[in-house]
């Protein structure tokens, strides 16, 4: 799986060579420090850094130049988007063929090398270097009149507000590029009579990228059945080293036998999944061929590797969760699969109890999971083996993935993890327990208004703002339930989208 430091952005610098070779060096050195700037230039207090390389380009001041840029972009797999700034002022007709072949995202940068004026030495050859006030909007115009979709960031590039922005943007660019090569293996079909889970995947990867093809359970049973024992040996001691395990589970403890196949689960999905290439999967409890239990720790161990997975066939949640992975590489929290479950209802202390059969990812979990066996009472198999644990508190959002017919809808809330009221010591399922904003019955009416699906996407790590930028580069709805979200605004706006999106359709 590539890395996000194996990404690359490239930074490219708009100009015109009627300004003379020695105003064009300066404009390249100082282009060339807002991209070290950007990179996290170790002089530059403050500055978090991009999560990519920044690749700085020499200074474009003729079309054909930005034209070639353009499509090298295009055809270059290491480049997932563009930063754009026009320094001086560079006719934007110049810019027609490029942007107009251009299919990577394209951020545009509204900057200045310098942060306060020179007032009392300021003359027309400082006037001449500096113009990106006069030249972005020449920049700003023709990408509003080719109707280019881009992320604009104003302001200087020492701030760390503008940064954070832009690194945001390349964490979606990631997430977007990921999507581009995605393979999800499915094993089975998806839960019987269940609609949400369905979906046009022919749309899906003409729209996103991502291939989604089914194989046989037990395609997957011949890889588990195919482990070595000395393998599943070594994968239990790691069991016993990284988490806290039951001592029915531990070497000489009654149900050992179960976490020897619950390694042999992992050792043979990961197998599979290296050996096709795969970045996502799903797994059905309907659909179980010849495993023994229903995969809980596997499922829960791959996602924490940076997995997609979906439950019950759930291909747009697996998808989505990948991508999210990706997308949050390196920040603090994490990403899992989730589902809403239960609620509680006490007036002032309305919570949603999210939780799923057993597969919760533990990069969210607020201390050391245990390794635990119960019964699961659904699926028709032995007792499966899972982590359990509690989330860790903060702010989070839950992203929900639906296929709407005409298109896909993707729906974001915001939320807080809290600890639980009480301790739960009779659930045997890792949870979280969460306070949805603006609260519950206005984050739940609108949800169920949307559309929106019961599984979703819990992110610690990458947010609202990284979720945005994702569905823009996609061109996929987007619709965020906040602090500040009424039901009668948020019903107009599914009703504009829906005006919008079905016009659109025809441009």
């Amino acid at each position: 799986m590539a890395s996000l430091e194996e990404r690359e952005v490239w930074f490219l610098t708009g100009s015109q060579s009627l300004y003379g070779d020695e105003t064009l060096r300066q404009v390249a050195r100082q282009s060339r420090q807002i991209a070290e700037t950007l990179q996290g230039d170790p002089g530059v207090p403050g500055a978090p850094g991009a999560p990519v390389r920044i690749v700085w380009k020499p200074v474009l001041t003729d079309a054909d130049a930005i034209r070639r840029i353009c499509l090298e972009a295009n055809s270059d797999d290491t480049c997932i988007g563009l930063i754009a700034w026009m320094h001086t002022f560079s006719p934007a007709k110049m810019w027609i063929a490029g942007l107009d072949a251009l299919r990577k995202p394209l951020l545009h940068l509204h900057t200045q090398a310098n942060v306060a004026l020179p007032w009392s030495s300021m003359d027309m050859d400082f006037m001449n270097l500096n113009q990106a006030a006069h030249g972005d909007r020449e920049f700003g115009y023709i990408q509003s009149r080719i109707g280019v979709t881009r992320k604009t960031v104003a302001g200087h590039v020492s701030d760390p507000s503008v940064a954070a922005r832009i690194a945001s943007w390349a964490r979606a660019a990631a997430g977007r590029a990921e999507l581009r090569g995605l393979r999800l293996a499915r094993f089975g079909d998806n839960m019987r009579d269940v609609a949400v889970t369905e979906g046009d995947k022919v749309e899906a990867q003409l729209r996103f990228g991502a291939s989604v093809n089914t194989y046989g359970v037990n395609d997957l049973v011949e890889a588990v059945d195919g482990t070595a024992e000395a393998d599943v040996t070594e994968l239990v001691e790691e069991y016993e080293d990284t988490y806290r395990v039951a001592p029915e589970l531990r070497a000489g403890g009654d149900r050992h036998a179960s976490l020897r196949y619950a390694a042999r689960i992992e050792l043979g999905l990961r197998a599979f999944l290296t050996a096709g290439g795969f970045r996502a999967f799903t797994t059905n409890f309907e659909d179980l061929g010849g495993l023994r239990q229903l995969p809980g720790l596997a499922v829960q161990r791959l996602m924490a590797d940076g997995y997609g997975f979906g439950g019950e066939g759930d291909w747009k949640t697996s998808v989505l969760l990948r991508t999210l992975k990706v997308m949050s590489e390196g920040l603090p929290g994490g990403v899992s699969f989730m589902e809403d479950y239960t609620y509680h209802l006490e007036p002032g202390r309305e919570l949603i109890l999210g939780a799923h059969m057993l597969e919760v990812c533990p990069t969210i979990a607020a201390a050391v999971p245990s390794c635990e066996i119960h019964p699961l009472g659904i699926g028709g198999r032995e007792d499966p083996v899972r982590l359990v644990f509690d989330a860790h508190t903060g702010p989070a959002v839950v992203v929900g993935l639906a296929d709407m017919g005409d298109r896909f809808r993707l729906v974001a809330n915001e939320i807080d993890v809290v600890e639980p009221v009480e301790p739960l010591p009779n659930l045997p399922v890792a949870r979280a327990v969460w306070q949805p904003r603006p609260d519950l019955r206005t984050s739940t009416e609108a949800w169920l208004i949307a559309g929106a699906p019961h599984h979703t996407v819990l992110s610690s790590a990458a947010g609202t703002e990284e979720v945005g930028d994702l569905a823009d580069m996609l061109g996929t709805e987007l619709l965020v339930i906040d602090e500040d979200t009424g039901i009668r605004r948020f019903t107009q706006e599914i009703r504009w989208n829906q005006a919008y999106h079905r016009l659109a359709q025809g441009f």
